[in-house]
């Protein structure tokens, strides 16, 4: 084999790239000495782009395809070299790969909140999250702005610098919206094609697009939110009184449960007690203070009078009325020794042993006095 057979045979070439780390925007072909053997053939696959830099200068763009690497083929690395085409040895270049298919599944959120102001609320702090695409429109500007020289360009490399021209076109959107707060997320789309739409002339200059944008959740700091969680609460209670009285009473019947314990009844009695207090200063059921009533409260009907029987001889005769008892009394019908039951007494008992009786009794005259004592 001759000393030319052996180097053509050193500087075949095969030049292609696979790639399976899913974030490497931009390779470069290694080849010791980066010598390429001239009709190499190039592989270009779908979703990437081949770009020739020969000493220094960026000569040719391959879009996907296979190649033969001739003169007639480069005509930009032909005509920095004046090449004929009779010109047969290898020559030095690096070629560098790039992937142009869609980086998709970046995160980007605001650090900071975001100060707008809001026609409902005023002045208010938002902050916001989501997720972005980034694809490689331009592979030449691409390599020549960003990459340089680096030999493996990662989408770690650029994400930071996007993620800051996104942040600050989306503070500058939601700022002049004008979209009340409570309406943003209805409008997180509208919100981030027009985020999307403001940051692409500025991204063009790197060689990229931003195909995708999503704005996953706006969102205000944790004080307003409870703020705002109270006044719903208080839009869902309508009658703010009726709405005391029955928090109350929940909070009566949760202290209820814990009877077991002394601290249960007493948090329990004192709960009543407020609530006897608020439901006296609000009036009737539903009454704000200060308001008038409606109409008078009626009176509480009076107490039923007491009915007895009384038991003679084995016989028992009633009911009669206390004043029908009175007048017995009196004509003699009635003594202290005559049995009396009413309902709700615990069996038959002597009339001169019931309370409410006995003063029957204690009106009656004493006998008279003997006549030769009569004054």
């Amino acid at each position: 084999m001759g000393i030319f057979d052996f180097l053509s045979g050193q500087f075949i070439d095969v030049i292609h790239w696979v790639d399976d780390s899913r974030d490497t925007m931009v390779w470069r072909f290694q080849r010791e000495g980066h010598e390429i053997k001239y009709g190499a053939k190039l592989t270009v696959r779908e979703g990437q782009a081949a770009l020739f830099v020969h000493e220094g200068q960026l000569a040719d763009v391959f879009t996907p395809g296979l190649y033969l690497l001739e003169t007639n083929n480069m005509p930009v690395l032909t005509s920095l070299n004046h090449w004929d085409h009779g010109f047969r040895s290898p020559f030095k270049s690096e070629i560098y790969f790039v992937n142009t298919t869609r980086f998709t599944g970046l995160k980007w959120g605001t650090k900071n909140p975001v100060i707008c102001r809001d026609p409902e609320f005023g002045p208010v702090r938002l902050r916001a999250f989501g997720s972005y695409g980034v694809r490689i429109t331009n592979p030449a500007l691409f390599l020549t702005e960003i990459v340089g020289t680096d030999g493996e360009f990662t989408m770690d490399e650029i994400s930071f610098q996007i993620r800051n021209i996104l942040v600050q076109e989306f503070s500058r959107v939601v700022a002049s919206s004008g979209i009340p707060v409570l309406d943003m997320a209805a409008n997180t789309g509208d919100l981030g094609r027009l985020v999307a739409t403001e940051i692409a002339p500025k991204v063009a200059e790197y060689g990229l697009s931003v195909p995708e944008l999503y704005i996953e959740n706006i969102s205000l700091p944790p004080a307003v939110e409870e703020a705002l969680d109270k006044r719903t609460s208080m839009g869902m209670a309508g009658d703010l009184g009726r709405f005391t009285q029955y928090s109350a009473a929940e909070a009566m019947t949760k202290a209820a449960m814990a009877q077991n314990s002394a601290m249960g009844a007493g948090i329990g009695a004192g709960l009543g007690m407020g609530m006897a207090q608020t439901m006296a200063a609000a009036g009737p059921w539903g009454q704000a203070p200060g308001t008038a009533a409606a109409a008078p409260t009626p009176p509480p009907p009076p107490p039923s009078e007491h009915v007895w029987h009384i038991a003679e001889a084995g016989q028992t005769s009633g009911p009669f009325s206390k004043a029908a008892l009175g007048r017995m009394a009196t004509d003699g019908r009635l003594t202290r020794q005559t049995y009396v039951w009413t309902a709700g007494q615990d069996g038959w008992m002597h009339a001169g042993d019931v309370a409410e009786l006995a003063q029957l009794f204690t009106v009656m005259p004493p006998p008279p006095p003997p006549i030769g004592d009569a004054p």
